[in-house]
């Protein structure tokens, strides 16, 4: 394994590790309940608490992520940041819509699970897995940087 190639593993394990951390708090502590009841209904009201959960959510993941890579000495590239967190404010703005996540399962004859709401919460729980799928993109494009 060259040089390079150890040092991007590295960045990839590490960020992903961070961003993880970064998403629970980011979607569980940081967004205000008036965001989470609005961001995947109609109308200017519905947009501003997405955005303004999206704003509150990525600097919180990128608060958490450079805290990381700072402790660490981790060499994160400025494009490779930037581009995993475009890709995770485009990718977490379209599920939290939340008609993704719904799409998603019917795609794979699970369209139930979506209603489901004991002993799981089928949407949480699809809606979660969603957004760790992205977390993974988002970390492959920070380490593909380093």
């Amino acid at each position: 394994m060259s040089h390079d190639t150890l040092i991007r593993s590295v960045v990839f394990a590490v960020a992903l590790a961070a961003l993880f951390v970064g998403h629970s708090l980011g979607d569980h502590i940081a967004q205000t309940d008036h965001q989470a009841s609005l961001k995947a209904s109609s109308g200017a009201a519905a947009w501003r608490a997405l955005g303004g959960h999206l704003l509150t959510y990525h600097l919180t993941l990128t608060a958490v992520l450079l805290l990381t890579a700072a402790a660490l000495r981790l060499p994160l590239s400025p494009v490779g940041v930037v581009a995993g967190l475009a890709f995770s404010a485009l990718t977490h703005g379209l599920l939290d819509r939340r008609w993704p996540v719904r799409a998603v399962l019917r795609l794979t004859r699970s369209p139930e699970f979506a209603e489901t709401t004991s002993p799981v919460n089928g949407m949480y729980v699809a809606d979660q897995a969603l957004h760790h799928l992205a977390l993974l993109g988002t970390a492959l494009l920070i380490a593909a940087f380093s």
